[in-house]
């Protein structure tokens, strides 16, 4: 049996549902595996897809977190899929009894009925004040590595989204990521760029120009988004 959270304490302590690892395991890519009948030409990287899945899915048995990071349009897939995770997104997340007890007694009916589980993740494009700090006081190259540094803990992952895989900010935060112990991945096109040197596994999608690997992106994001809150939250 394993511990999966959707809320924690204060004291950041699981308190979700027990679910049987055997479920878990028999279910852990079946929406990969749907992705591939939709999109054949992912089954080039099936293998890379799959271990990037083993990867996140330790990161939130672990009380992990997943720290996302991109530019432009990938920044943009950075605040979606923390969209994805940090609330329903096509199942329902209960809430574990205690914790809905808890709500009842300090908000009430209606907080303990809107509150829903979560899988923590953070969008390292979003907070502006601070990524606009960092580039006046020390450098837009260093927007994603500072935060890795301040946030980032045992049990993380990174997960770098890069077209090119040649983005500066993104390859200090993959190696800031990994002089911290953080595991990272790599999301970007067929060549991979000069991340792919650093991070601890990259998912190259087989295609070279940029919209059309951004193209292939969204739906595997999605399976990921969708097989983690399947795994973690029962009907």
């Amino acid at each position: 049996m394993v511990t999966i959270f959707g809320c924690v304490t204060s004291e950041q302590e699981p308190i979700n549902a027990i679910i049987p690892e055997r479920i878990i395991m028999e279910t852990k890519y079946q929406k990969l595996k749907e992705l591939y009948l939709r999109y054949p030409v992912l089954t080039e990287c099936k293998e890379e897809l799959e271990a990037a899945m083993d990867l996140i899915m330790a990161c939130f048995r672990d009380n992990g977190t997943l720290l996302i990071c991109g530019n432009g349009g990938s920044a943009s897939d950075s605040d979606h899929i923390v969209g994805e995770l940090m609330k329903e997104f096509c199942r329902k997340r209960s809430l574990p009894e205690e914790m809905r007890n808890k709500l009842l007694k300090t908000g009430g009916e209606a907080l303990a009925e809107n509150i829903r589980g979560a899988l923590p993740a953070i969008s390292l494009d979003a907070h502006t004040a601070l990524i606009t700090a960092i580039i006046n006081d020390i450098g837009s190259d260093y927007m994603y590595a500072q935060q890795v540094y301040g946030y980032g803990r045992e049990g993380d992952v990174l997960f770098a989204i890069s077209t090119s895989g040649n983005a500066k900010n993104v390859d200090l935060a993959v190696k800031t990521a990994k002089a911290m112990g953080i595991r990272s991945i790599l999301f970007t096109g067929r060549n991979g760029g000069i991340i792919k040197n650093s991070a601890d596994l990259s998912v190259k999608l087989p295609e070279t120009e940029t919209y059309k690997i951004q193209e292939l992106m969204l739906p595997v994001f999605h399976a990921l988004c969708l097989q983690a809150e399947e795994s973690f939250f029962t009907l």
